[in-house]
């Protein structure tokens, strides 16, 4: 079983529901239908009632068992309406701007979530990622454990049988030494429930074990020193050149007394720059196919999708969601306790 068919089958068992805040778009439409058929998750959409109905009629796409919702006039205005008066300052707190707040898809999605009448959301493919994470954020809200969010891809080599994780792709532009670190367990973390496999994980930069010194490549070391005191059960090294984690010789000869050295499977970037640049061209030169930002850290599943995204994209993500919804507890993380 290839790394996205295991994802698929292993959401297929944790029956959890799902939101699509841009309801009226025909490619969620699309992966609606599909997620449904292949009983990845129960599905809302959200939007213009009527216009969902007609587009998918037109598609003939049948909506028979996907729940829809008009957020403008939606039985849990009221309810929400209270949640996100008790999260805004004074100056923002008239009737009107809370309305529009609550009546943004976005947002009404991850409300949707935090108060537990879905157990996941995935938008992005018509809002940018910054509105994505700014409602996750507000509405959702941080693990208490984690307290640091940030965003991975998973990495699909073009014949569809390995799958790696880069991180930091989407959030955090410069983090420090003990984020990255952070960053390089959850990703671990998030790669294992993903896919079954141990993480490997490489912390890299231009330098491989001491061949050049430099207050970047101080930091990666960190980074790694960090990590291993956080959770020492998991195989990780640095600093390591992109090479010398990836490839199996070439990893030898750079790092011989390595157990990640042309081995890794998640791969932590030094800054934002370094790991977007590196999954646009691992996608588009190299043929992966890059799923995410995965969002990591969030009390609840929350997920973002490129704005280029095909259908069946959408079903991958939400498939990855649905795994993610497995392990939430939420009893540790119920929003009415911090209301």
């Amino acid at each position: 079983m290839n790394p996205i068919d295991r994802i698929i089958h292993k959401a297929t068992a944790v029956g959890s529901s799902l939101v699509f805040p841009e309801g009226e778009d025909l490619r969620v439409i699309n992966a609606a239908a599909a997620i449904i058929e292949s009983k990845i998750a129960s599905v809302t959409l959200l939007g213009d009632v009527g216009k969902i109905q007609i587009t998918a009629s037109e598609n003939n796409l049948d909506l028979n068992r996907i729940s829809l919702i008009d957020a403008s006039a939606s039985e849990y205005e009221n309810e929400f309406s209270e949640i996100v008066k008790s999260k805004l300052s004074d100056k923002d707190s008239s009737a009107e701007s809370i309305s529009e707040i609550v009546e943004n898809p976005v947002n009404f999605g991850a409300l949707m979530v935090s108060t537990g009448k879905v157990d996941g959301c995935i938008a992005g493919a018509v809002n940018r990622s910054g509105d994505v994470i700014r409602a996750a954020l507000k509405f959702i809200g941080l693990d208490e454990k984690s307290r640091l969010l940030s965003g991975s891809f998973l990495m699909l080599s073009p014949d569809g049988n390995k799958a790696y994780t880069f991180a930091d792709c989407g959030v955090i532009p410069d983090p420090s030494a003990a984020v990255l670190a952070k960053i390089a367990i959850a990703s671990a973390r998030n790669h294992n429930s993903l896919t079954g496999e141990e993480p490997r994980i490489a912390f890299l930069s231009f330098s491989t074990k001491g061949s050049a010194n430099h207050k970047r490549v101080e930091k990666m070391r960190e980074a790694l020193q960090a990590a291993q005191k956080e959770c020492p059960e998991y195989l990780m090294d640095g600093e390591l050149q992109f090479d010398a984690a990836f490839d199996a010789k070439i990893g030898g000869e750079k790092a011989p007394e390595s157990d990640v050295a042309g081995r890794a499977n998640v791969f932590i970037f030094p800054d934002l720059d370094s790991g977007n640049i590196a999954y646009k061209i691992a996608q588009r030169m190299g043929g992966y196919e890059a799923l995410g930002p995965i969002l990591q850290g969030l009390k609840f599943p929350m997920n973002d999708l490129s704005r280029g995204c095909s259908s069946e994209d959408i079903v991958k993500v939400a498939a990855i969601t649905a795994v993610q919804t497995e392990n939430v507890n939420r009893k540790e993380n119920n929003i009415y306790a911090h209301v």
